[in-house]
């Protein structure tokens, strides 16, 4: 008999947050209780919108898992749901408890019309890319992109030879259009000094919902509202920005500093999603958003900035590689059910 035969799956709950950091400073190294908390009251608070899952043996928590419905990030068309967190007692791996959790997510993927789950892992966690593959994992399409939060990216066509092309649909999210340097002047005033950015508030929801439709074509005021409130409230610090033009919202970034997500164990800030206005393009707005963000990260006194990006988005792998982005020592994996 294995340890998963006398073992029964149930809902996490905030009241297991202590076992859960336990558990997960055993694997981790240190404790991120601050982004299991975080998680634990969203999924507590938002049940409709996470997987959270424990299993108990001998009425103690062994392993746990956490994940979450995700739609319309990095131009996905259909939701998906992200993998932040899984892990289970030392002593009780290899005994079938990961299956059983996996077991679980499945089942809530099919209840919420979900067929695919995505998570990161770090490439020299052999323990759990091992386990990862074993439950089916692949990589994704998708590269990690990060660079170092210090520096800035105003300086002219960094990293090669003439100006960006007029990206006009190249996106993290499916409303990240047209970063070009706007007029080669970057030596004498940074981009965001000749823009307006300042922090995004709750009331410039319509605006950026206004932009993405632009953008877009589609009407995604659900999936922005669940945005907000993440970046909002949810997130650890407030990143994210909003830039201004005659004192109408033009574009915008979306980003959270998340201690703990994906394994991390250092914090690190994630850019979700970017958009700038079409009648504003190639007038520097996404430059200077990212500058600002930049900016504020080294105020902060975040190390590093990550994205992902589609693999064959090659315009957008440009513009990111000469703003200072590099292959990240991370992988995207997928599973579909």
């Amino acid at each position: 008999m294995t340890a998963a035969d006398t073992s029964t799956l149930r809902a996490l709950l905030r009241g297991d947050l202590e076992r859960v950091v336990e558990i997960d400073s055993l694997l981790a190294g240190r404790s991120r209780r601050g982004f299991l908390d975080k998680r634990l009251a969203a999924a507590e608070a938002e049940s409709e919108a996470y997987i959270a899952l424990a299993v108990d043996g001998d009425g103690t928590l062994d392993g746990f898992a956490i994940a979450r419905l995700q739609s319309g990030e990095f131009g996905d068309q259909r939701p998906v749901v992200i993998l932040d967190a899984i892990g289970v007692e030392p002593d009780r791996q290899g005994h079938g408890l990961g299956r059983m959790l996996m077991g679980g997510l499945d089942e809530g993927m099919a209840r919420l019309g979900v067929i695919e789950m995505r998570t990161q892992v770090d490439w020299t966690y052999r323990p759990l890319i091992g386990f990862f593959a074993a439950a089916g994992f692949t990589l994704a399409p998708r590269l990690a992109l990060e660079r170092p939060a210090g520096g800035d990216i105003d300086v002219p066509n960094a990293g090669g030879h003439g100006a960006d092309p007029d990206i006009a649909l190249g996106r993290l999210d499916a409303g990240m259009a047209d970063y070009s340097d706007p007029d080669g002047d970057d030596f004498v005033a940074l981009s965001r000094d000749r823009i307006p950015v300042r922090s995004m508030a709750e009331g410039d929801l319509g605006a950026v919902v206004r932009i993405d439709r632009k953008l877009t074509g589609r009407q995604r005021t659900d999936y922005f509202e669940r945005k907000f409130k993440e970046v909002m409230n949810e997130s650890g610090v407030r990143l994210s920005l909003v830039a201004e033009i005659d004192a109408t919202a033009v574009g915008y970034v979306m980003a959270r500093v998340d201690f703990g997500e994906f394994g991390m164990t250092e914090p690190a800030a994630v850019i979700d999603t970017i958009g700038v206005e079409p009648g504003h393009r190639r007038s520097g707005v996404g430059q200077a958003l990212l500058s600002q963000l930049l900016a504020n990260l080294a105020t902060l006194r975040v190390d590093s900035v990550r994205t992902t990006v589609l693999w064959d988005n090659f315009e957008l792998l440009r513009f990111l590689r000469r703003r200072g982005f590099a292959p990240s020592q991370r992988l995207v994996l997928t599973r579909s059910i």
